[in-house]
């Protein structure tokens, strides 16, 4: 377990430029080495060390060849990729907003203790500590790097009162020891990560085991017909473009790979500056493993409208929802 007055486990600076990038790779390139050399020939682990080693070689060699050349450091240099993600498609307030606000309609009184599965960064855990204080929270994530990162860019911004009612773990959502907790939030689709039925109903159990008897797991999920195309979507931010790429679906098995992209105004780009692949799950399918799993009922919130029929941010329980080509809902399943 980690406490935001841990020293981070790779030291100094930004998750950015030359040597912080550098040390990121040399620690995921350590650990899945660690994975291999206990893993089969066909082991995931081993495919991981493929992967990771591949992007560090190319990685390798584009440094090596702007040094040769005298190039100047471009944005996607420099850039934070932890900050462009958060600034693209994080929104920790409304997310807290909704927690606080739905557990409270559901339960007649204020969540206190809240967990955010596949933290990242514990942005909403921050969020959380801050609100109030009685609130407490714990951040459950596999990879320490992000963590690191969480700890001295977001934790470390709390009060020292605040920083005291958090804490990160370095752990699989699937076995982390917490204490029970009256929100369990698992949001960007993170869950998605399990892509068959067998292993989300692991997921969910875990979930409902973790929860105190009135507690509440809530999770968001994305559909539409766009959802399952493979292409591109644009959003010019301040500073630089977001890019959401989906690059590649298989209808048969629900299978999608998806990438982050950033562009930015001097012409450089980070390209895959994050890879997901996913089972894009439906809601009916999401609804029936929570109901497996134990969980007494579950209920789609979806956003309202407009008077021009844009999305208003306002959730609210729907039974049916609309034929929309691009929605984003949340699921909210009481134990």
């Amino acid at each position: 377990m980690l406490s935001v007055g841990e020293k981070p486990a790779e030291p100094g600076g930004r998750v950015c430029g030359a040597s912080t990038v550098a040390r990121h790779w040399f620690h995921c390139f350590g650990a899945a080495l660690t994975k291999v050399r206990s893993g089969g020939e066909h082991d995931p682990a081993r495919l991981q060390f493929v992967r990771i080693y591949t992007a560090f070689r190319e990685y390798s060699i584009a440094m090596a060849a702007n040094k040769a050349s005298g190039r100047a450091q471009t944005q996607a240099d420099v850039a934070d990729i932890h900050d462009l993600y958060e600034q693209s498609v994080q929104d920790v307030e409304v997310e807290v907003d909704f927690l606080t606000e739905t557990y409270e309609q559901l339960r007649g009184k204020p969540a206190r203790h809240f967990r955010e599965d596949f933290c990242g960064t514990a942005s909403a855990a921050c969020e959380w500590v801050s609100r109030h204080p009685d609130n407490t929270a714990v951040g459950v994530d596999l990879d320490r790097p992000t963590l690191d990162w969480g700890i001295e860019h977001r934790a470390s911004r709390l009060s020292a009162a605040e920083q005291l009612r958090i804490k990160l773990v370095n752990d699989n959502v699937l076995h982390a020891d917490t204490a029970p907790a009256d929100i369990i939030g698992a949001f960007n689709f993170s869950y998605f990560i399990f892509r068959t039925r067998d292993a989300l109903r692991e997921y969910f159990e875990a979930a409902h085991r973790s929860l105190k008897k009135d507690g509440v797991l809530m999770l968001d999920a994305f559909g539409g017909s766009e959802a399952h195309s493979e292409l591109k979507e644009k959003t010019k931010l301040d500073g630089f473009t977001y890019v959401w790429h989906q690059a590649k679906h298989h209808p048969v098995t629900g299978f999608i790979r998806c990438h982050i992209h950033f562009h930015f105004k001097d012409g450089s780009k980070l390209k895959k500056a994050f890879t997901y692949e996913w089972r894009l799950w439906s809601l009916p399918e999401i609804q029936e493993l929570l109901s497996e799993a134990g969980f007494s009922r579950s209920t789609v919130y979806w956003e309202g409208v407009d008077e021009d029929g844009e999305g208003d941010g306002h959730y609210a329980p729907n039974a049916a929802g609309d034929a929309d080509p691009a929605w984003i809902a949340y699921i909210v399943a009481e134990r």
